[in-house]
C-alpha cells in the first residue's frame, strides 16, 4: 500500500503523464481486501495503526494527485478494493466486479475507506454495505449508486472503454483537469488526519478477541 501511494504521488508530478489508470494484476478478484493472514499477525497498536494506515496513505494520494484517475475493476472489489474504485475519478467495471465491505463481519468497520465510500455514493448507500456485510451487491447496483461510471460485458468490452477514455484525456488541458480534480475534491481536506484517526480505530479493534475468533472460523471453512 505504501508503494502504490508513492508511486501514485510520484507520477502526479511527471508532466509527461497524462491520466492515471489504476488496475490489478490477473483475472480474479479487483482487490480481495486485506489478507487475514496479515490481520491476525498484528500484535499491538502501533502495528495495527501502521498496518491499517497503509488505506490512508493511498486514499490521500489519490485524491491529492492533480491527475485524474481512472479505474478498472474487471471482478470483485471487497473492504479496501471497494474503497479504492471509490477514490477513483472515473469508474469502469465488468458485470462481475460485484462488491462487498466485509469488514464488521470479523468485528472490524469499514472506517478508513468509509469516506470515500460515503462520499461516492452517500450515506444511504454507504451504511446499507457497511451493516449487511456479508452481502454482496451486484455491478448494477454499484452502478445506480454512482460507484461505477460504466458496466461493460467482459474484459474486452472494459479494456475498449478504458482505451477510449483514457485517450480522449490524454489530449485534454492538464491544466483544466487539475483544475476540476480540485473542484471534484473540495472539502476533503480533513482527509490527512481523518483517515489515520480512522485507521486508529481498526487498529485497535483488530486485537480483539472478537476479531481474532472470528477470523479463525473464516480460516477454518
Amino acid at each position: 500500500m505504501r508503494e502504490l501511494g508513492d508511486t501514485i504521488t510520484s507520477v502526479s508530478s511527471d508532466p509527461a503523464t497524462k491520466v492515471i489508470i489504476l488496475r490489478s494484476e490477473g483475472e480474479k478478484a479487483f482487490c480481495a481486501g486485506a489478507s487475514f493472514d496479515e490481520l491476525i499477525s498484528i500484535q499491538d497498536i502501533e502495528t495495527g495503526l501502521k498496518f491499517f494506515s497503509g488505506f490512508a496513505h493511498v486514499i490521500n494520494a489519490m485524491r491529492k494527485s492533480s491527475k485524474l484517475i481512472i479505474g478498472r475493476i474487471h471482478q470483485k472489489a471487497v473492504g479496501g478494493g471497494v474503497g479504492l474504485a471509490s477514490s477513483v475519478d472515473f469508474c469502469f467495471a465488468t458485470t462481475s466486479a460485484s462488491v462487498k465491505l466485509s469488514e464488521l463481519a470479523v468485528g472490524i468497520g469499514p472506517f478508513v475507506v468509509g469516506p470515500a465510500v460515503e462520499r461516492k455514493i452517500g450515506v444511504s448507500a454507504f451504511s446499507q454495505l457497511a451493516i449487511d456485510a456479508t452481502m454482496w451487491r451486484n455491478a448494477e447496483w454499484a452502478r445506480r449508486k454512482g460507484l461505477f461510471a460504466e458496466v461493460h460485458p467482459d474484459a474486452a468490452a472494459l479494456d475498449e472503454a478504458v482505451r477510449r477514455l483514457s485517450g480522449i484525456l490524454s489530449a485534454s488541458s492538464p491544466q483544466a483537469m487539475a483544475e476540476m480534480k480540485k473542484i471534484f475534491w473540495k472539502g476533503t481536506e480533513h482527509w490527512e488526519t481523518l483517515l489515520f484517526e480512522r485507521a486508529a480505530i481498526s487498529g485497535r479493534l483488530v486485537l480483539s478477541d472478537f476479531t481474532k475468533n472470528a477470523i479463525a472460523a473464516f480460516k477454518a471453512k
